[in-house]
């Protein structure tokens, strides 16, 4: 029998390759298709996969309870996350894409350190500067390596600190699936209504529609086994291994794309994964309940 943080490690890797997985058919999709028309059908199929889900569980709650100041903050900070990031990840490799998405543990502590007054000691501070630096090795700003779209994953980047601090502030007894499906249904909604401004409606060749299904149910997977992570076990000895999405996409990026990375952006990756196992480490430390629980997508 395997004890509840070995579990919860096996659900945090199944729920980082679920994500992995969902970027991969994304990026395939986006050859096809703009990103809103992206969120607009893959939201359809993840919205009705979470909708079964919450039924089942019972975690369905009125609709009206997205209405709430919180959930509809976290929403539009989710929405305008999605977004960026399909936007960014439609024009750069997805390792590139994750290595700088790895600096949102950092970015959450930043905000919960200046906007909810949580403390941070000086070594946290230290390891925060430490990875926005290795955030600048991989964007490399000033070179020709640097893309409007490294700015939109930074972008993407902010939208879900702002997402993952407002989860924190949210009453615990609205169920994660609720929110969830909540989220889907508004991405999938945004997505129909900027679809015009996008070019309009592309059509799909059956292969692409199988894409998003398959991004979809890969998502939906990744919000599940997290929040099973999340539930039964230690979130100190869990939450470095939200890090091996890196890893997966690292291989995704190469088997199916034929992406390398630069060897600057392997460092400066290294450099946020560092950084971030160190503020870990220093939260459990100091003997901090639990860190915040962020999302990755």
């Amino acid at each position: 029998m395997l004890s509840d943080n070995a579990r919860a490690a096996l659900f945090m890797l199944v729920s980082m390759a679920g994500f992995v997985v969902n970027d991969t058919f994304v990026k395939l999709a986006a050859d096809h298709i703009s990103p809103p028309q992206i969120m607009a059908v893959r939201g359809v199929v993840a919205s009705l996969l979470l909708f079964l889900l919450a039924w089942r569980m019972g975690a369905l709650r009125p609709l009206a309870m997205a209405m709430k100041p919180r959930l509809l903050v976290r929403t539009i900070a989710d929405i305008t996350a999605t977004l960026s990031y399909i936007t960014a990840l439609s024009h750069m490799p997805i390792a590139n894409a994750s290595a700088i998405f790895q600096a949102l543990p950092l970015t959450v502590t930043l905000g919960a350190a200046l906007f909810l007054g949580e403390p941070v000691g000086w070594r946290r501070w230290a390891a925060i500067a430490v990875g926005f630096v290795g955030v600048l090795v991989i964007v490399r700003p000033g070179t020709d390596g640097f893309t409007i779209y490294s700015l939109a994953v930074l972008a993407s980047v902010a939208a879900s600190a702002v997402r993952d601090l407002t989860t924190r502030r949210m009453d615990p007894k609205v169920p994660s699936l609720f929110i969830a499906m909540i989220t889907a249904i508004a991405v999938s909604l945004l997505g129909w209504l900027l679809i015009p401004l996008a070019g309009g409606w592309r059509p799909m060749p059956a292969l692409t529609l199988v894409h998003l299904s398959c991004a979809a149910a890969s998502i939906a997977v990744g919000y599940i086994f997290i929040v099973q992570a999340m539930r039964i076990g230690d979130m100190g000895f869990v939450a470095p291994f939200r890090y091996a999405v890196l890893v997966f996409a690292l291989i995704l990026g190469l088997v199916v794309f034929g992406d390398l990375p630069s060897p600057l952006t392997l460092l400066g990756a290294a450099i946020v994964v560092a950084s971030g196992l160190y503020t870990l480490y220093r939260e459990r430390v100091r003997g901090v309940a639990a860190p915040i629980k962020t999302q990755v997508h």
